[in-house]
């Protein structure tokens, strides 16, 4: 197997672009668990819905973004070519 300097760079960008991707576990948990925790706080108070969705939503918006920046860098090593 010949294997040459661009192919070493083609692979090891596609598996670090797999390693970004784990980049969306941690969002996704921690979403899961404010939307666990808003909806038990609303079934203990309900009068309070309205501020406990927007707080929660605000939340949930803030750590969604770590996961766009896992999709932003596995993107850029996916389809930005390191050789023209």
């Amino acid at each position: 197997m010949n294997l040459t300097g661009r192919d070493f760079i083609y692979g090891c960008s596609a598996i670090g672009a797999g390693l970004a991707m784990i980049a969306g576990i941690g969002p996704g948990v921690g979403q899961g668990i404010a939307a666990g925790h808003g909806a038990a706080a609303v079934g203990r108070n309900p009068g309070a819905k309205a501020d406990i969705t927007q707080t929660m939503l605000l939340g949930q918006a803030v750590a969604e973004t770590t996961g766009l920046y896992g999709l932003l860098v596995a993107m850029i090593l996916m389809f930005v070519k390191p050789f023209k």
